[in-house]
C-alpha cells in the first residue's frame, strides 16, 4: 500500500514520463513564502532552457516582497520575455 508521499511521487513520475514521451518542453514553477522560481526545461529533461525568479534583480526592483501574486505576475512576464529570446513558443500539456 502507497503512503501519501509516495502516491504522489508516483503520479508526479508518471506525469514526467509522458510529457517526455510526447517530446514537450516543460515548465517548472516552484513557489515558497519568500519566493517564486520558473524553469522551463528541455524535451529530454536534463537541461533549463529558460528561467526567472524573484531573486533577479529585474524583479526585486519592481517588487519588494517576492512571495506574493504581484510578484508571480512580474516572474510570469520575465519567463515568457525569456521563452521567446529562446525560441520557445508553448510547454506542453
Amino acid at each position: 500500500m502507497f503512503n501519501k508521499k509516495q502516491a504522489r511521487l508516483r503520479r508526479s513520475r508518471q506525469t514526467r514520463a509522458k510529457i517526455a514521451e510526447l517530446k514537450a518542453v516543460r515548465l517548472c514553477v516552484n513557489r515558497t513564502n519568500q519566493h517564486i522560481y520558473a524553469q522551463i526545461i528541455s524535451p529530454c529533461g536534463g537541461k533549463v532552457l529558460a528561467s526567472a525568479s524573484t531573486l533577479d534583480k529585474d524583479v526585486r526592483n519592481d517588487v519588494p516582497n517576492g512571495g506574493n501574486k504581484a510578484a508571480a505576475t512580474s516572474v510570469g512576464k520575465l519567463i515568457a520575455e525569456r521563452a521567446k529570446a529562446a525560441g520557445i513558443e508553448q510547454v506542453g500539456a
